[in-house]
């Protein structure tokens, strides 16, 4: 048994196809099957059922690639301590973001990021905040960009920046002719939201004092998973949406025309990285850590008695 095979079998329970999982290995259909058919004799078992298309795992053969999973892991974990000793900066770091966040972080910080440290691999995917703190206790995420408290033990969360939320208000509303509003100013049958799943949704919620049963009188009930999506609907249609700050930097000035301010205290949210306490590319993520406090200075408050926190 080697580390060669156990990558092989992983390939293919990904894949569900031999030839695919040869070309994800680089190596040719015949020799990832005789090496995984090796392991099979080895262990004396079948790890996969040939007879089903597309080819799935025995129920043994499951047990055993979950174990190939957690023993490659822990090699990865043994080359990164390694990394880390040697104070080097490199290798690949897989990064889950949220939709909310990553339109307007990525672009900040990205290149100059990429620039600065050239030998760092990102691997970046937009997921919502429940899949990311799944991901990452599977070890599938290096770290994740937040904005929620996370309650579950096995993750650290660490400070980014705080962004102050803001009002994006048709001119047939209300609230256009004022210069500052409550959240109790919103009426809930004028307010766009983001669809279920998003923490966004659940802070705006918490923000006006929405209910998640909340009824609408609207005869239309749109959600979206775009802030883009949904200013344009309040463009259009009318109502009210909320926005995050980094959002504000992209408008144009006629849309700036529609932002109103919270009274104070401002409300705002916490965007902050989380990892597994277990994790080991402590140096990479405190490269990506000081990549974003470099490039997005903007939105970053040092002082946090200015807004409240959802």
């Amino acid at each position: 048994m080697n580390i060669q095979q156990l990558e092989y079998i992983v390939a293919v329970d990904n894949h569900r196809h031999f030839i695919q999982a040869a070309e994800h290995c680089n190596v040719t259909q015949p020799t990832l099957s005789m090496m995984i058919r090796k392991l099979e004799d080895e262990l004396g078992i079948k790890i996969f059922d040939r007879t089903k298309q597309p080819i799935v795992p025995t129920g043994i053969g499951r047990q055993i690639i979950d174990q190939a999973k957690t023993i490659l892991r822990e090699t990865g974990r043994m080359n990164e301590i390694a990394k880390h000793f040697n104070g080097d900066l490199s290798g690949e770091l897989r990064i889950g973001i949220i939709p909310t966040v990553a339109p307007y972080l990525l672009p900040h910080f990205v290149q100059p990021f990429i620039a600065a440290y050239p030998e760092i691999r990102l691997h970046v995917s937009e997921m919502i905040t429940e899949r990311i703190t799944s991901e990452l206790k599977l070890g599938n995420l290096d770290v994740g960009i937040v904005a929620s408290v996370s309650d579950e033990s096995s993750l650290q969360e660490i400070p980014l920046y705080k962004e102050r939320f803001y009002a994006y208000v048709s001119e047939h509303t209300d609230l256009y002719s004022k210069q500052y509003i409550l959240p109790g100013d919103i009426e809930p049958n004028e307010l766009w939201l983001l669809e279920e799943g998003h923490c966004f949704r659940t802070q705006i919620q918490r923000l006006c004092e929405l209910s998640r049963n909340s009824q609408f009188g609207n005869s239309f009930n749109y959600r979206s998973g775009s802030i883009e999506t949904l200013m344009r609907m309040v463009d259009r249609n009318g109502g009210i949406t909320i926005l995050p700050e980094l959002a504000i930097q992209e408008l144009s000035d006629e849309r700036k025309k529609h932002i109103r301010h919270f009274k104070y205290p401002e409300p705002a949210r916490e965007v902050c990285l989380v990892v597994n306490r277990e994790q080991v590319k402590t140096r990479l993520i405190e490269a990506l850590r000081s990549g974003i406090m470099k490039y997005v200075p903007q939105v970053v408050y040092e002082d946090s008695k200015e807004v409240r926190v959802l």
